[in-house]
């Protein structure tokens, strides 16, 4: 009976000493931010206009401005590190990035590996294709050649739609929506599949002759990346996301990269 009680005692023992442990390394993650001077954030720099480089090659985009704006709150350094969009989830949990914040779709299958934020955004995923075409549904793609991003939420949703996909003749994959779309402006592709809110905005921005269709494949949402552990720090930001909201700020960066108020915070 003593044996029982002691190995009792001792698996008691290590079982608070974990669970100490785990608690301390989500209630640090803030601390460590503010230790290393800087917060990270992984991004892919050819996403406009959520984040890409300008003309003069520095890093801008609508996400960019709303992280200056929440490290200012906090008053810590923002570090904007380009990374594999393919290996991103492997880029946070290494912890080279302190988060991923580049209008990262909010899926179950990332909830798994990924600690999220509330939804800021929400989006659609699209299909592209040259105005001249003659394509103007999801059925007139039966046959066709689609390209989008490695990685990608489009792969989901087109993963989610697996009678569409069954009937297209080929999908191709890019390592940025960029490369795809001038392929399909080539006539290597007959459609890409990705986000709206990125795909508006090329158009407009580069006045090219594109056509995208009226019919989604799917809805989703946006949100900022964290590790698992780094609850504490995810909260930081999302508080500061929320005083943002509530005072203007959020709908006023809002406006100046999409001409209104798209956000969903607190709303």
């Amino acid at each position: 009976m003593k044996r029982i009680t002691t190995a009792f005692i001792l698996m008691t023992l290590l079982a608070f000493t974990f669970s100490g442990c785990g608690n301390q390394q989500k209630e640090d993650s803030w601390k460590e931010v503010q230790k290393k001077g800087e917060f990270v954030l992984g991004l892919d720099d050819s996403f406009p206009p959520m984040g890409y480089r300008d003309e003069n090659g520095e890093i801008t985009g609508f996400d960019i401005d709303l992280a200056k704006e929440v490290c200012a709150r906090l008053q810590i350094n923002l570090k904007v590190q380009p990374i594999s969009w393919d290996a991103k989830e492997q880029e946070l949990n290494t912890k080279n990035i302190d988060c991923i914040w580049n209008g990262l779709t909010i899926t179950e299958e990332r909830k798994k590996t990924i600690l999220f934020s509330e939804p800021y955004m929400d989006n659609r995923q699209i299909l592209v294709v040259r105005a001249d075409s003659k394509l103007n549904s999801l059925s007139d793609l039966a046959g066709k050649r689609l390209g989008l991003q490695a990685g990608s939420s489009a792969m989901d949703a087109l993963n989610g739609a697996p009678e569409f996909k069954d009937h297209l003749a080929e999908v191709v994959e890019f390592d940025d929506n960029m490369t795809a779309l001038m392929d399909l402006e080539m006539g290597g592709l007959d459609a890409v599949l990705m986000d709206e809110i990125v795909a508006r905005f090329y158009i407009q921005q580069k006045n090219k002759s594109y056509l995208v269709l009226d019919e989604a494949l799917a809805s989703e949402e946006y949100g900022i990346g964290f590790r698992k552990s780094d609850s504490e720090l995810r909260d930081k930001v999302q508080a500061a996301l929320e005083e943002m909201a509530a005072d203007g700020s959020l709908a006023e960066i809002s406006t100046k990269w999409f001409g209104e108020d798209i956000t969903v915070v607190a709303k």
